[in-house]
């Protein structure tokens, strides 16, 4: 969202340190570079950048075997990238998948390899989702892999259903965290969440500026107006729960061994650039419509989430059909339980996903 981009941008760029140096935090991710190095001897550790409809694309593969099965990870947002954060939770991950951040088109790293004018017009969810196929293909033939592991938060949740839908023949499983279901749906449950805070809050303001919102999400759908009610459910712990001061949580990317600052201004202007582009074309998603799922679908909720509202997830998980399907709840979690409650969320991979992968052998 434009709004945590701003954040962002006035923690990473505005401080006294960044001022004085160019990277003053260089010797930081030399520490945590040295921690997370992948050493075992059929490990992978590499990044590339991948051709994926057209567009140039930053592509991270981290894990302790490479016989172990494949684990996408597809970023919410839009443009709200991942891979700079995913050292402070990820680590775990890797000694059971080999793990994949990309950047999607027009986001992050990815965002100075294409021309903006160009790639505006292609950023469609039907092209983010071929993307993700395209780049699923593209690994399984790298790591010799029939299947993998699909995994959306947020907006990627989007991305990654519509992958479910569209080739199921892909995955072992599908995983939503942070799952959209109904665009409109969403911010109505959260705006009405939102202004229930104030209210009980007394926050005569807050609620007052929830109202002049109307129409919205009905009539024209703009970020600013999804912007709008997030600048006051932020702080009530819409997006992480119980912790309204989000300053110290955006500063992850500064230690991050994958980023640079150059990496986080191009960061900057690809979130800018990918929430505004795409978030109209984004109303009238939904997937009300889908009744029946032909892959296993594993939801990891968290039950305070209502940056994308997790009861309009839960209540779409409830009526539809699926070969095995699971639904867990991170109790002390909003809409990022990955890093809110690391530690179930990794047991939640253990117990209800990774046993999923072995229905199927990969090719030797």
């Amino acid at each position: 969202m434009r709004l945590v981009f701003a954040i962002i941008t006035a923690i990473t760029f505005a401080s006294p340190a960044a001022a004085q140096s160019e990277d003053p935090y260089a010797p930081a991710r030399a520490i945590v570079a040295d921690i997370g190095r992948i050493v075992t001897p059929n490990g992978v550790e590499e990044t590339f950048e991948a051709t994926l409809g057209g567009a140039r694309q930053v592509v991270n593969v981290r894990g302790a075997d490479r016989d172990n099965p494949v684990l996408i990870f597809v970023h919410g947002g839009p443009g709200a990238v991942e891979m700079p954060f995913a050292w402070a939770f990820q680590r775990p991950w890797e000694d059971v998948f080999t793990v994949v951040q990309y950047d999607q088109r027009g986001a992050g790293r990815s965002y100075p390899l294409n021309d903006p004018a160009t790639l505006a017009p292609t950023m469609t969810p039907e092209r983010y989702r071929d993307d993700a196929i395209e780049l699923i293909e593209l690994l399984q033939k790298r790591y010799g892999k029939k299947k993998v592991v699909l995994m959306g938060h947020s907006w990627g949740s989007i991305v990654g259903l519509s992958v479910a839908v569209k080739r199921p023949d892909l995955l072992h499983a599908y995983v939503g965290v942070g799952q959209g279901i109904d665009f409109r749906e969403g911010e109505k449950a959260g705006m009405a969440w939102t202004r229930a805070k104030a209210l009980a809050a007394g926050d005569t303001e807050a609620v007052a500026a929830i109202d002049a919102l109307a129409p919205y999400p009905a009539g024209d759908f703009t970020i600013a107006k999804a912007d709008g009610w997030r600048k006051y459910a932020i702080p009530y712990g819409s997006l992480i729960y119980n912790k309204p001061d989000l300053k110290l949580y955006f500063q992850t990317p500064r230690l991050s061994p994958e980023y640079d600052p150059a990496d986080i201004a191009a960061w900057g202007k690809g979130s800018e650039f990918s929430v505004t582009t795409l978030w109209p074309r984004l109303a009238d998603v939904s997937f009300k419509r889908v009744h029946t799922m032909d892959v296993p679908i594993v939801f990891l909720l968290g039950r305070h989430d209502y940056t994308v509202p997790s009861p309009v997830a839960a209540d779409w998980f409830a009526k539809v059909k699926a070969p095995s399907k699971k639904l867990v709840w991170l109790e002390h979690s909003a809409h990022m339980p990955m890093v809110e409650e690391p530690g179930h969320f990794f047991a939640a991979l253990l117990r209800d996903v990774l046993p999923l992968t072995r229905e199927t052998k990969d090719a030797p």
